[in-house]
Parts: C-alpha cells; sequence; structure tokens
C-alpha cells in the first residue's frame, strides 16, 4: 500500500494520477456532463467567439464539448495525467484549447482576459481560506468586466452537515471499491479524510483535506474580489440553494 501524506505537500498535488484518477473518470455520468455544459453556455452567456477559462480543468469533458463549438478555451489542471490525455485529443482534433499543467494559484496568466470562467467538479475545497480567496481574486483580475464566474461544490457546511457521516463506501464502475473514513476539524473548518481505493490486488490510501465553508464565506470572499454574487442554483434546473441541497452552482458577475 502506498501511503501519501498531507506533510509533504497539499494531497491535490499527488491525486489525481493511477487509481484515483481512473476511479473519478469512472465517475462521471457523461448525460450529466452534457447538462452541465447546456448549463454553462446559458448562465456564462458563452458566444462562439469567446475566451473561456476552465479551471481544475481535469481531462476536459466541459471544455471540449465547447471547443467543438468553436469556443476559445484555457484550461488548467495540476494533474499530468489528466493535461497529457487532454493535449493529445487536442492535437488529434485540432481543438482550440491552450492546456496548462500547473498549479492554478501561482499560475501568471500574463496579460490573457477572458469572457468567462468556471471550475466545476467539487474543486474549490481543495482551498484552506486565504489560498481560496487568492484563486478568486486571480480569476477577477483575468476576467473582463461583466464577465461571469461560476462554481460548484458538494461540500458546503450547508449540504455536508445535515447528514455527516463518518464513514462511507461504495462501488465505482469496473473493478473499484471506494472507502472513506472522515473526520471535522471544528477550529480548521475541514474535513480530514483517509479515502481507500481498491482494484484487485492493488490498494493505496490518501489523506485528503476538504474545507468546509458556509454560503455566507462563499459570496463574502467573491465580493472581497470585486464580483456580484447573482444567483445560487441547488441543481442545473436553476432551482434555488436552500439549506440540506447536495449541491450549489454558484455564479457571479465581475463588477
Amino acid at each position: 500500500m502506498n501511503r501519501i501524506d498531507l506533510e509533504t505537500l497539499a494531497w491535490y498535488h499527488t491525486y489525481f494520477n493511477g487509481l484515483p484518477q481512473r476511479a473519478w473518470k469512472l465517475h462521471q455520468d457523461e448525460e450529466y456532463t452534457e447538462y452541465e455544459v447546456d448549463f454553462l453556455r446559458d448562465v456564462l452567456e458563452i458566444q462562439e467567439d469567446n475566451k473561456v477559462l476552465d479551471l481544475l480543468s481535469g481531462y476536459g469533458r466541459h471544455a471540449i464539448p465547447l471547443a467543438n463549438e468553436g469556443v476559445d478555451m484555457t484550461c488548467i489542471d495540476i494533474s499530468e495525467e489528466y493535461c497529457d490525455e487532454l493535449q493529445s485529443i487536442v492535437n488529434k482534433e485540432k481543438l482550440p484549447i491552450e492546456v496548462i499543467c500547473d498549479d492554478v494559484l501561482y499560475y501568471d496568466f500574463g496579460s490573457q482576459q477572458f469572457n468567462a470562467a468556471y471550475c466545476l467538479g467539487n474543486s474549490f475545497s481543495f482551498f484552506p481560506r486565504t489560498d481560496l480567496q487568492r484563486l478568486i481574486q486571480n480569476v477577477a483580475d483575468v476576467l473582463i468586466p461583466g464577465g461571469h464566474f461560476v462554481i460548484h461544490t458538494e461540500n458546503l457546511a450547508e449540504s455536508i452537515f445535515p447528514n455527516f457521516q463518518t464513514r462511507n463506501w461504495m462501488p465505482v464502475r469496473e473493478d473499484i471499491i471506494y472507502l472513506t473514513e472522515n473526520v471535522y476539524n471544528a477550529e480548521g473548518g475541514y474535513i480530514e479524510a483517509e479515502q481507500t481505493f481498491i482494484s484487485g490486488s492493488e490498494k493505496v490510501t490518501y489523506s485528503v483535506r476538504q474545507h468546509i465553508y458556509t454560503l455566507s464565506e462563499l459570496c463574502t470572499m467573491f465580493v472581497r474580489a470585486g464580483f456580484e454574487v447573482t444567483a445560487t442554483f441547488a441543481n442545473l434546473e436553476a432551482e434555488p440553494f436552500v439549506l440540506g441541497d447536495d449541491n450549489v452552482y454558484l455564479l457571479a458577475r465581475k463588477i
């Protein structure tokens, strides 16, 4: 069993490779991804000639269909496996996608400006409060005035705590089993999780830290960075978020 600890690097630097990377990809629902892409087109008001930033883009499940429609995409992710996979598709299909393999917290976009940005896939909980504020500000700095930014997370306090589970497990498609043991650190505002993936004789365990925010905290961070929060949805049907909903899609506009 390989063990990768938070003491050396932030966990997300090394998490998305090998078995966890394969499990995450298999867990995605293609039909739901199509709905998310439709949602992005609508709420971000994407036009064919727009430049759009995909943060923590993974293997490009949202960026590829948008690029196929002529949208100029920039994708950034820290996983070399995901970036290599996406770059291979870009090269093969000659898509208008720039693939950047780097840490989104510190990458310098220079003079680039984007019409819209998004961060889906529950990635916002990766970052502690100071880093998350920096990330939101970084996006604000490269968005044009009036540009929209939408994020998705399942790790709001209002979603997690009504039915907090200390232990959970689930089968993933193919032969992967996922198990987790969760401890909430109230002073730090995060869940410390031991996540184990098992596939045949292969078994890996990761220490994962998910930072838990209230919706009010997130809204305050966006306002500090120069955004106006225009909507908080519970789902892709744009129903308003309420206590106990599993997801939130937060939509903000740069002032």
